[in-house]
């Protein structure tokens, strides 16, 4: 039987609201520290399929939150692609070579690289009650593009804006290379055992109306139609972080199943604007969960209360913060599990 999560991205509206929390599986939990300082890097863990199911499993067992998502990184994707890929201590995520630097061609693609990552959504269904939703993911082609061509994250995606702007050829057989990869690796991650699957275009804000119509709308879009064919039924969240007043274009020109708000989306306007059926995903501020205290649940029971009349997964508005208090996490659930549709 499928559970609450599933059910309601399929379009189900009852009286209760199913959560989980993007990063949830991750550094503020005291577990998941303990077993890095154990088994060593991020990348390490990743790859260690054993560990990354463990990792997705923790804060099903500490919280019991309805979904469970994979524990993983976006940029697995380029790397499987054949760029080079090491977390550097205090600077993030590093690919190499740049795009900006280096063309396409010259990569060498890896694809067994995708691999451990099956393994790993294999080990966590196997670990999943029924009611429990696994929930694989992606980096959305216009994010994925911007780590390619500069080799690391960027305050204004400065190097690939003006790649795009300058190269569109090139710059759309990146974005064309991607959405092939991604296609292949979110139905890998569905026939390993994923139920619905997570699109994350973390830097979409960025972005001109134009350029967003291109380089966001456009090959999403394209992920959506394939994956529909290749997986029937399987919900897609989008979660274009920043879109702003481009979320009702996003929504109906992808045909996501779903869209995921960042914190900045005022819930009432997002419930006028986007269409009635449609299952919406967020949208507390992480920070809240660090400052905790009454203000949380006042902005948690606001949030449940403009998505009333709609399906609604209980969710952030982007990731959990890595200081959160272990108590917020369980103050926030106890609000949202006690909560009922009046």
């Amino acid at each position: 039987m499928p559970g609450l999560l599933l059910d309601t991205l399929r379009g189900s509206n009852g009286d209760q609201r199913p959560i989980w929390l993007m990063r949830q599986a991750g550094r503020y939990l005291p577990e998941y520290r303990a077993l890095r300082a154990e088994k060593g890097g991020f990348l390490a863990l990743v790859y260690d399929s054993d560990a990354a199911a463990e990792i997705t499993l923790q804060p099903i067992r500490r919280f019991g939150f309805d979904g469970a998502i994979l524990f993983s990184d976006i940029l697995i994707v380029p790397y499987a692609m054949g760029q080079d890929l090491a977390f550097l201590a205090g600077e993030g995520p590093s690919l190499s070579p740049r795009l900006v630097d280096t063309a396409l061609a010259s990569l060498n693609a890896v694809p067994s690289r995708l691999t451990p990552i099956y393994e790993t959504v294999a080990k966590v269904r196997a670990g999943l009650s029924a009611d429990r939703t696994l929930l694989g993911f992606a980096g959305s082609p216009w994010t994925i593009a911007t780590y390619m061509v500069a080799g690391e994250g960027s305050r204004d995606q400065h190097d690939t804006r003006a790649m795009a702007y300058r190269d569109p050829v090139a710059f759309q057989a990146i974005i064309d290379a991607i959405v092939e990869v991604t296609v292949d690796y979110l139905a890998g991650q569905v026939a390993a055992g994923a139920e619905a699957v997570q699109l994350f275009d973390s830097w979409a804000g960025s972005l001109s109306p134009a350029q967003f119509e291109r380089w966001v709308i456009a090959p999403n879009a394209r992920i959506v139609s394939e994956l529909h064919k290749r997986c029937p039924g399987l919900p897609i969240i989008g979660f274009p972080k920043g879109a702003g007043e481009k979320l009702p274009a996003y929504v109906r020109e992808t045909k996501v199943d779903a869209v995921a708000l960042d914190e900045t989306i005022d819930p009432l306007w997002a419930a006028g604007a986007l269409p009635d059926n449609l299952p919406v995903q967020g949208n507390l501020d992480p920070l809240l969960m660090l400052s905790g205290g009454p203000e949380l649940e006042r902005e948690a029971i606001r949030v449940l209360d403009a998505f009333a009349d709609r399906p609604h997964v209980f969710n952030l508005g982007h990731g959990i913060g890595q200081f959160t208090p272990v108590e917020h996490v369980e103050r926030l659930l106890g609000v949202v599990r006690g909560w009922r549709k009046g």
